[in-house]
């Protein structure tokens, strides 16, 4: 998410091509080259400000732009909310039978299994099983306070009476089954089911229960989930909708549920309501991250017509972000949690829908209970408890992809880069490399180890599961800059700033980009896009501006156009003094990073060129007095710097003030001895 990035210094720096406004240095009187006054004047007012053309600068030499280095944080896996030989290219799995039953005593086995890992990691893990077992048993408890459970004594209605109609369609979940009670389940693993033909619930009942909803304030309600925000509420601060929930659970969806899962659903009793919500999307709100959700099945229910909004739609990552499910108002997705999917953008109008995420009363979930207990106490945090965690819920599935990379992100933290890597590429293979966030995740971590070609690889695959990470691309585009592939680094922030306009890192990285090149005056726009985002970033873009705009006031001056450069020195003035105002802010607040003490320490030569270019100005149209008062705020901004001396005393020959000057040159000898 993008308030809490840790930016790491990039040392890659590029000086200025375009010509920088002449500087005076720390030298002596006697060494300086002389000018009359009024070949001073004369000059000046001609616009020509290079007095001292033989002289090196030897206070500031050329300035760099500065950019950003990646972001270096690996991926939090926890509720980051190939197709079996028998599906087609597209993971379509045409309603096949499927392996796993309910045959086996599943309380009976787990709490073997349980026992025998006891007696291998000790008291501990058997006390967060209990845990486990008493959050579970609260949670459903909960659950029945607040959403329809059935009576355990009530006849499973059969699957025509339920669906009438409509049909069913299976899609593969890719490679590996869900997480929890994965033994239950039989390949192929066609666990997705999306309803056709004929909506479970009309058009206008949705259009009524999105209404009731509004009504209860549920549009003025927004979050953040993950990098994104949204708009939406829970149904339990929703009781009109709540109401209509429960008649679709008990008439519909739990007895649906029990037909299309009968491999871990022994009845429709047991199917627990355990977090349900009405999310709003938009183009304000346009979609969620990749993520997985929190129960062992999850729901999703269209709630718009799709002629009422432009793009969105649920899509699953092992089948292509541009492979959306068809599913338009009144029809429904059922499927495990632990899938990873996401909410497609949606670029215009609004549309709702509804999701749940679903438990079962007779099995409790200790993988996933485990595993979020273990991201837990990485916030603490006790990243040795948090991996014994994540160990406990690997003993009862080899095959939980979240917990080998949630392990990995502890490693990673450690600085075990290599331990890390072992990890996430464990989990990339059982995945088939279709997760996107485990291979950020590897991109980073290869990058710490100085591999920058794998690196950029490994950002590359993910780049072509989910073009719409801005991290993910601003990172690829920082990796590209460093091996001079300017033209493609500059795409991979555009991709960036697309799928997040706030992501103002890359603003500020194109921009640099650009001025590398000479071309300061699209820069200008980049840096400016950076201004509206976190001050962290803001901050180092109002600097870079300042640079960018006393470049286009040496080259407006030196054309002759002395009204244009004075408003670019004004602009350079302003957003310096902002600038700096905002890093002493961060500073003071323990903020300030290696980078952000660079853009300090750039805060006095910049600032003193915007003074010696606005003066010089003043000069060039005749203002003697105001080229005065700059030079002398020059010194008062920066009293023991020769430079801003030296231009004070430059302006007052000019003007034959001969009684100051020599109070002046004092202070240039006071500074230089």
């Amino acid at each position: 998410s993008n308030s809490h990035q840790r930016w790491t210094r990039m040392e890659r720096v590029v000086l200025l091509i375009s010509i920088l406004v002449t500087t005076l240095v720390a030298k002596s009187h006697s060494q300086a080259i002389e000018w009359s006054d009024d070949e001073r004047l004369q000059l000046w007012s001609r616009g020509e400000f290079n007095l001292d053309a033989t002289e090196k600068n030897e206070y500031i030499d050329l300035l760099p732009f500065r950019r950003l280095g990646p972001v270096s944080k690996v991926r939090n896996a926890v509720l980051r909310h190939q197709e079996s030989p028998n599906c087609d290219s597209n993971g379509y799995c045409w309603n096949q039978i499927r392996g796993g039953s309910q045959s086996v005593d599943y309380n009976k086995e787990m709490e073997s299994k349980i026992q025998e890992l006891g007696a291998r990691f000790g008291a501990d893990f058997l006390a967060a099983i209990e845990q486990n077992k008493r959050e579970h048993e609260e949670d459903c408890k909960k659950s029945c306070e607040m959403y329809y459970c059935a009576d355990e004594n009530a006849p499973l209605v059969p699957m025509e009476d339920i669906l009438g109609p409509t049909t069913i369609k299976s899609y593969s979940m890719g490679p590996v089954p869900p997480e929890d009670f994965a033994d239950s389940f039989g390949y192929p693993l066609d666990n997705i089911k999306v309803t056709e033909t004929k909506p479970l619930f009309s058009a206008s009942e949705a259009a009524s229960v999105v209404a009731k909803a509004e009504n209860e304030g549920v549009d003025k309600n927004e979050f953040k989930s993950g990098k994104y925000q949204l708009a939406g509420d829970w149904l339990v601060n929703l009781p009109d909708t709540r109401a209509w929930f429960n008649e679709q659970l008990q008439t519909t969806f739990f007895p649906l549920l029990a037909h299309l899962f009968p491999e871990i659903i022994s009845s429709p009793s047991v199917i627990r309501a355990h977090s349900v919500s009405l999310l709003k999307y938009n183009a304000s709100h346009p979609r969620t991250d990749v993520h997985v959700d929190n129960g062992i099945l999850a729901m999703t229910l269209a709630m718009t017509p799709s002629v009422q909004y432009t793009g969105g739609g649920t899509y699953f990552e092992h089948m292509g972000i541009d492979n959306i499910l068809p599913m338009d108002v009144g029809h429904a997705t059922l499927r495990p949690g632990s899938v990873r999917h996401g909410g497609h953008r949606v670029t215009d109008g609004n549309r709702y829908i509804l999701g749940a995420f679903l438990l079962l009363e007779d099995r409790v979930e200790h993988v996933r209970r485990l595993k979020n207990r273990g991201s837990e106490l990485r916030r603490v945090p006790d990243l040795e408890g948090a991996a014994k965690h994540f160990e406990w819920a690997l003993a009862l599935n080899p095959m939980c992809t979240t917990c080998l990379k949630d392990w990995a992100e502890i490693l990673h933290t450690q600085k075990q880069f290599a331990e890390a890597e072992e990890k996430i590429r464990k989990a990339l293979l059982l995945l088939e490399y279709k997760d996107s966030d485990a291979l950020f995740t590897l991109g980073v971590l290869l990058s710490e180890q100085g591999r920058d070609d794998e690196s950029i690889e490994a950002y590359q695959q993910s780049v072509e599961l989910n073009a719409e990470d801005a991290e993910l691309c601003y990172n690829l585009g920082v990796k590209l800059g460093a091996k001079g592939l300017v033209k493609e680094e500059m795409q991979m922030y555009a991709k960036a700033t697309k799928a997040n306009p706030k992501f103002g890192g890359a603003w500020l990285n194109w921009g640099t980009v650009l001025a590398e090149s000479g071309n300061v005056d699209d820069a200008e726009l980049m840096f400016l896009k950076a201004v509206e985002c976190e001050p962290e970033v803001a901050s180092k873009a109002m600097m870079n501006l300042g640079l960018v705009y006393i470049t286009q006031g040496n080259a407006l001056a030196q054309g002759g156009n002395l009204e244009g450069a004075m408003k670019a020195a004004l602009g350079a003035a302003k957003y310096m003094d902002q600038g700096k105002a905002m890093l002493d802010q961060l500073s003071a607040n323990n903020k300030a990073d290696s980078m952000m003490q660079k853009f300090i320490g750039q805060y006095r030569p910049l600032r003193l060129k915007a003074h010696q270019l606005l003066g010089q100005l003043h000069a060039g149209q005749g203002n003697m007095a105001k080229c005065e008062a700059e030079f002398r705020a020059a010194t008062q901004k920066f009293p023991e710097d020769i430079t801003a001396w030296k231009l004070l005393e430059r302006i007052l020959q000019i003007q034959g003030k001969t009684d100051e000057l020599k109070s002046v040159a004092e202070k240039i000898m006071s500074i230089t001895s």
